[in-house]
Parts: structure tokens; sequence; C-alpha cells
């Protein structure tokens, strides 16, 4: 048990040592504001306050977690691990800023809370967040702040035992589209095929009619390939699947077509799954309910998980929806331009509402890379792929984190603009499960 002594005990400070102490170092804690209490304690114990009271360990309060309410924050980013003529001025100091501070910043997504610009889909662009625009977000910092503090707890108080923690891989599956061809109905094929038609490309055409026929296999019908690597590498997969009305964003094949109701069932007999909210149900949010309703009805069992169609999360809104239809895990937490760390963190975390000051049940699992990430915005070849996931591996590795990826079934059908990314998902699976 570690003794904390703080002036103030309020909900953000609570959420931030819970989730360093017990989620990420899994050791327990307690906080006093009697100075007696904390100066008596002879076991490992930590001043978190704005002055030292002799050598105990101490790290200054910047009063950001005593706030409540949201404004502008004057914050300061600088290279802590080289910070010599700091402690030389501040010799009683353990780091040379508060690390609590700067992860509850982090993972409430205070920013996304302040005046920011939007993209084209109406998200928080990731061009806008302090961790790109200083560098930091290949980093899963808050990861880092936490082990930090273990190496300076255990060299001060090598008695209190933190638990080994273990890196893990976690592939998920957004089904947006579950076949190019298949089960689309009289009108869409029509569609499709007239607009294949007037742009000349007669192949579509006839790759489409030869589907329909049964001489070919849809090129999204990737399943067989996708589960016979999940069984070669042994994976626990989570599969997401869109099953919002269609719109110009939300394209996958009707819930009411038998065949599509038989693939979620089989893929459901062997992995988790999970609702994948459409695009529409951002503005109309009790659609969430209605698409949960859908693929509880087909599986049979209740629906906790989601991810956002199209990454798209506003705060606290989306969350509060997700609570309210009793989802209990999602995996939004992401940028679609940019692969990193959103929140800082590669390790699941409880959704702190900040316009309530409180913590939620809603836990959030921050994904790392995307392939449309990589393809449609980095614009990045298949054969350079590996360049930029294996140092994302390794930073997840060093503090034993959870690396969690974003494929499509589509991604692996080498059908245009897939070309060249047929193996691709296999061996990031063999980067990140190693």
């Amino acid at each position: 048990m570690l003794l904390i002594y703080s002036p103030t005990n309020g909900p953000r400070l609570r959420y931030t040592f819970d989730l360093i102490f017990r989620e990420l170092l899994g050791i327990d804690y307690s906080i006093t504001n009697k100075v007696d209490e904390f100066n008596f304690h002879q076991s490992a114990k930590l001043n978190y306050s704005e002055s030292p009271f002799g050598d105990e360990l101490f790290i200054y309060d910047t009063g950001f977690l005593a706030q409540r309410g949201i404004r502008d924050q004057q914050l300061a980013v600088f290279d802590w691990m080289d910070t010599k003529a700091f402690f030389a001025t501040h010799p009683k100091y353990v780091l040379p800023f508060d690390p609590f501070a700067a992860a509850f910043y982090m993972v409430s997504r205070y920013e996304e809370y302040l005046p920011h610009k939007r993209d084209e889909h109406d998200r928080f662009d990731a061009h806008e967040s302090l961790a790109y625009q200083k560098g930091f977000l290949l980093k899963p910092v808050v990861n880092i702040y936490a082990n930090k503090l273990k190496e300076i707890i255990s060299a001060h108080y090598p008695e209190l035992k933190f638990p080994e923690k273990k890196y893990r891989y976690l592939s998920t599956i957004d089904i947006d589209n579950a076949w190019a061809h298949r089960e689309k109905g009289l009108m869409r094929t029509t569609g499709a095929i007239l607009r294949s038609f007037s742009q000349f490309n007669f192949k579509d055409i006839l790759d489409r009619l030869a589907v329909l026929a049964g001489r070919k296999q849809d090129p999204y019908d990737t399943y067989e390939n996708l589960f016979r690597i999940q069984q070669q590498y042994d994976l626990k997969c989570i599969y997401f699947f869109l099953l919002g009305d269609y719109g110009i964003n939300d394209k996958n094949v009707s819930v009411s077509r038998k065949e599509f109701q038989s693939l979620i069932k089989s893929i459901a007999d062997y992995n988790e799954v999970g609702i994948h909210p459409s695009y529409s149900s951002n503005a109309q949010p009790d659609r969430v309910r209605l698409e949960q309703s859908r693929l509880r009805k087909v599986i049979r069992r209740d629906v906790t998980k989601s991810r956002q169609h199209f990454l798209k999360v506003q705060f606290p809104g989306t969350y509060r929806h997700l609570i309210d239809c009793d989802i209990s895990d999602d995996y939004t937490m992401g940028y679609a331009s940019e692969i990193g760390f959103r929140a800082g963190i590669c390790s699941s975390f409880l959704f702190y509402d900040l316009d309530n000051e409180q913590s939620t049940s809603l836990r959030i699992h921050p994904f790392v890379v995307m392939d449309a990430t990589l393809r449609f915005y980095m614009k990045i070849q298949p054969a350079e792929v590996f360049s930029y996931i294996s140092p994302l591996v390794r930073e997840v590795k060093a503090v034993n984190g959870t690396f969690i990826s974003i494929w499509h079934n589509e991604t692996i059908s080498n059908k245009k603009p897939w070309e060249g990314w047929q193996d691709v998902y296999e061996e990031v699976v063999k980067i990140a499960h190693a």
C-alpha cells in the first residue's frame, strides 16, 4: 500500500491515481490530508502537494487536478529525461513536471472539449492535438510516466512489490461492407452496373456478374483467410459489424439478408463481436440502440462492445449515448489521419466525463494503427508499412501495454484500391504477435 499526501481529494485526482497506481501499476494506495499521519508513516509514501516536508518522495502539484470545469491551459512540453539543470535547483523533486496532471490531460481528452477545428467528417483532427504538434504522438506517454513512477518508488521502497504486466496484441476487424457484389439487392446492383458502364469499367461489370452467377468468389469474401491467420497465430479477435440503414457513408449489406445473418453468426461462434454504430447515428443517437438490437437479435446475446464508424467521436456526447445503451467497452479511441496514441496511452481506461466531473463505467480501448490511415491518409506503400508499425510495437512492448490494430475484410481482397495489400495484414500480425 502506498500512502499519498494530498491536501485535496477531488474526482480528477482519485480518477488519475486509480489509473496510474491501480490499473497501470497494479498496487493499492490511500490518500491523506493529515501532515502528521504522512510524516509518521514508515512505509511507502509520496507527497503530492505544493511543497515538500523533508526528504520524502515529492511531486509538485500544479493544481490542475483540483480544478473544475474546462478552461484554456498554459502547457509546457519539454524533454523531461534530460533535465539535470532543473534538479540542480530543485533537489527535492523526483520529476521536473506533474505526471498526474499530464496523464489526466491526455486520457480525459481535455483538449477535445476546447474550441478546435474539425475535419470534413466533423472529427477532432490529429493535427490539432498537442501530441502531434509537439512530436510525441508516437509515444505512449502515460504508460511511460507510470513506469517512471514505478522505478522511482521501487528505488526508495524495494519492499513494495509491483505485479508483472504483460504485453498483449489484439486484432480487431471492421465489417463495413461484407461483400463487394453479393446480397446488395436489385436496385443497388443495377445502379452499380450502370455506374460502371458510364465509367467504361467493363471489367467491374464482368466481375460482378461472375460473382452473382456463382462462378467467382466475391472479392471482399476474405473470411476464410482471416480465420486461417487467426488460428495459425492463436489470435484474439473482435469483429465490429456496421448494421445501419443504407446511406452515403453506410453501405453495408442489409441485416435483413439471411446470408449476412449467417455470416455474423458464424463469426460470432468463434469470436467476440460488437456493433459498429453508423455514420448517421452520430446525428441521431437513437439509431445506436436500434443497430445494437439488430445485432443482438442475430447473435442472441447481449452486445456490449462498439466502435464508431468513421471513428466519429464527440466529447462527451458520443460516449454518453453508448453508456445509455449499456455499452461497456468502446474501441474508437484513435485517429483516422495519423497512427499513434490519441490519448497518450496503450492500456484501457475508464471514460472520465469532464462536463459532469466524474468517472464512468465505459472502458476505452485505444488502438494504435488502422489500415485506412496507412493507405489513404499517410499514403504509405505496402512495403513501407513495417517501418512504421515496428517502432510502435516496440513502444508498446517497452511498457507492457496492449497493441490494438484495425483492419477491414476488404483490405486483404487485393481489389482496387487495395492492390498489393493482400499479405500486409498477416505480416503485421507476425510483428505485433511475436
